[in-house]
């Protein structure tokens, strides 16, 4: 089989899984949940008088469900790519799996196919739900036939730019964090283009932007006109996604085993080529290895034969000379660590895992390469900012009566982003540490569960600072500017940095809650995209189908709730709590009423309930860690007797 048997063992093993059917199941719940809220919002705010009004219902939530579609299996694509790569890299595994006979195009296609077998499973099972939307009217099979086309085009190419990511860089969060910059990039680079009024080799930049941009070709193949435009503003993205997976998959074919094993050296070792400038002990041979002066290496033998007889009574041995005769027995054994250094050792601070987080390139160097990507997508939303804020269009626009401003167009996904890169930089800095068989050394050291979780805690903060204070800086330029008043800047400020600590605590929790790195990975994003992509799209449905916001919040209570419900067994599932129960069951209740009363200018209401809630959550969610992590180390009752 051309795929390989990394693809086979896992066709042959995701269906015995029980995690597979409640995944498949739950996603196409939620699209039906969904689809019965838009009905219920429907009718209970208009009449239902004749088929066209039901024909512009199923276009309408047509044109919802595509796009979130694409916007989540996307994202999905590319994070599990990365993530199943990354994790066989932490595990010490991808080694054993290029020594074997897989051939470069085994191993690569294998993992990334085996990564998107789910998600594929979840496209084929939601087909059904929109095939059911078409007997609403004003949708067409043909719609829904380029708007798949157009899914799984991209979900292959985001697919290949995950795995490529995870084969190319050595750490998790580098290739998590590239992965989400990459996305962001590809979205938001050609959507910029396609706002600029200019021309690239004869060709506008918005039909440049329609042949790259995924959105904006799920957009045409979901729109009614694509069974006449299908050949102009669908097919080229098709082409170009497919020439993006082969350019990706065969660069990762053709380096894969250029790439890995790194081929980075640990700091103050020296490459096994320049061995004889060590001055150790080959405790094979007894061979002296490269001393200084460069004298010939002499085997122990030949330094016995050459020096002068031990005394045979051990009795009459000197102290001096029985250390000497101890000392000469033990060279070439595994217990000599005698070696000398010139490097001054570095003071270890109280909080060791603190210590390690910040002092140390716990994450690889590499790191600060992330950190340019993301200081260049953060120049060009400044870009986009400064140039709404001089010509004067960061007010706002009226949309079914919202008044939504303009400025929270580029802001609000690079907030998001942040968001996403913090959790996962929490999340895989446990995960890591398990995957690495460190975790289980720090349980059974003197480290106590409180130095542990805030040693992470502040950690990631201090990594991750740039995520922090640059969109922190950028709130500050539009207070300065006069975009939004000093009020609501702090508002702003301050409800960030709570959203912040939550999500860090959130990947700490569900990074020590799983054992496996994908679940724990997959589980903290998902909720991160739940509380914010979710309740968005539940907004937009309102607004689309009633044009108030607060007219219907009955039918969407129904889907908030059975949203909680699915966070709380995600969160709470192995350390279940009437705490973290409450937290989750407010969680989504929150963001909804948080969004709904800044659309309606009640900003104070917002921040209020925004920053409590996550607050709450975030001391529901720390405190078992605080006590689990004794008592899984068995030291509660050490601690009682003493």
């Amino acid at each position: 089989m051309f795929i390989g048997p990394v693809f086979t063992r896992e066709a042959a093993v995701v269906p015995r899984r029980k995690r597979h059917f409640v995944t498949r199941g739950g996603y196409t719940l939620s699209l039906l949940l969904l689809t019965f809220t838009a009905w219920l919002v429907l009718t209970g705010t208009q009449r239902i008088l004749n088929i066209g009004d039901m024909s512009r219902f199923g276009a309408a939530l047509f044109q919802i469900l595509a796009p979130l579609q694409l916007a989540l299996m996307l994202f999905l694509a590319a994070i599990q790519s990365a993530s199943n790569v990354a994790i066989e890299k932490d595990r010490e595994t991808l080694i054993l799996l290029l020594m074997s006979r897989l051939s470069n195009s085994e191993l690569v296609l294998g993992k990334l196919l085996a990564s998107l077998l789910n998600i594929g499973v979840m496209l084929f099972a939601s087909l059904p739900i929109f095939m059911l939307i078409v007997l609403f009217g004003g949708t067409s099979f043909l719609q829904v036939g380029w708007s798949f086309a157009v899914t799984a085009a991209a979900v292959l190419a985001a697919g290949s730019l995950g795995a490529t990511l995870a084969f190319w860089r050595e750490k998790t969060f580098q290739a998590l964090a590239l992965v989400a910059l990459a996305i962001v990039f590809w979205v938001g680079v050609f959507e910029g283009l396609a706002l600029l009024p200019i021309e690239i080799f004869g060709v506008a930049s918005s039909q440049l932007a329609a042949i790259a941009s995924p959105f904006r070709a799920i957009l045409a193949a979901s729109h009614p006109t694509v069974i006449e435009t299908w050949a102009t503003d669908v097919v080229p993205f098709l082409i170009t996604a497919s020439l993006i997976s082969v350019a990706l998959c065969g660069l990762t074919i053709v380096r894969v085993r250029r790439w890995n094993p790194s081929r980075d050296v640990r700091p103050g070792q020296a490459p096994s080529s320049d061995a004889g400038t060590t001055g150790d002990v080959d405790m094979f041979t007894g061979k002296v290895i490269g001393v200084e002066d460069q004298t010939p290496a002499i085997t122990l033998d030949e330094q016995a034969a050459t020096s002068e007889p031990e005394p045979t009574n051990v009795a009459s041995l000197t102290g001096k000379q029985a250390v000497s005769q101890g000392e000469q027995f033990r060279v070439g054994h595994v217990d000599d660590r005698t070696r000398s250094t010139n490097k001054k050792s570095r003071r270890v601070w109280d909080n060791p895992v603190l210590w390690r987080e910040i002092c140390t390139w716990a994450y690889g160097k590499k790191i600060l390469f992330i950190r340019a990507a993301y200081w260049l997508l953060a120049a060009f939303v400044f870009a986009a900012i400064y140039s709404l804020t001089v010509s004067g269009f960061s007010i706002g626009q009226s949309v079914s009566g919202v008044s939504i401003p303009l400025i929270a167009k580029p802001i609000a996904p690079f907030l998001f982003v942040s968001l996403v890169m913090v959790n996962a930089l929490a999340v895989t800095a446990i995960t890591t540490e398990r995957d690495g068989r460190a975790l289980d050394l720090l349980m059974v050291t003197d480290l106590s569960p409180k130095e542990f979780l805030f040693g992470k805690l502040f950690g990631v903060m201090a990594i991750a600072a740039d995520m922090i204070l640059l969109p922190l800086a950028m709130i500050a330029y539009l207070c300065w500017c006069g975009a939004i008043s000093i009020e609501n800047s702090v508002y702003l400020s301050l409800g960030f940095i709570a959203i912040n600590v939550f999500v860090i605590v959130l990947g700490i929790h569900v990074g020590m809650s799983y054992n496996f790195s994908r679940q724990a990975i997959g589980v903290s994003l998902g909720t991160v995209f739940f509380l914010f992509l979710g309740v968005i799209t539940s907004m937009v449905m309102m607004v689309s189908f009633t044009g108030s916001v607060e007219a219907q919040f009955g039918p969407f209570l129904a889907c908030l709730v059975g949203g909680a419900i699915g966070l709380y067994v995600a969160l709470g599932w192995h350390t279940p709590s009437s705490a973290l129960a409450l937290a989750s069951f407010a969680l989504p209740l929150s963001m909804f009423y948080s969004i709904t009363s800044l659309l309606l200018g009640g900003y104070l209401e917002a921040f209020i309930v925004l920053t409590g809630v996550y607050s709450f959550a975030t001391v529901a969610i720390a405190l078992p860690r605080l006590s689990e992590f004794l008592v899984s180390t068995r030291r509660a009752k050490t601690a009682e007797n003493e």
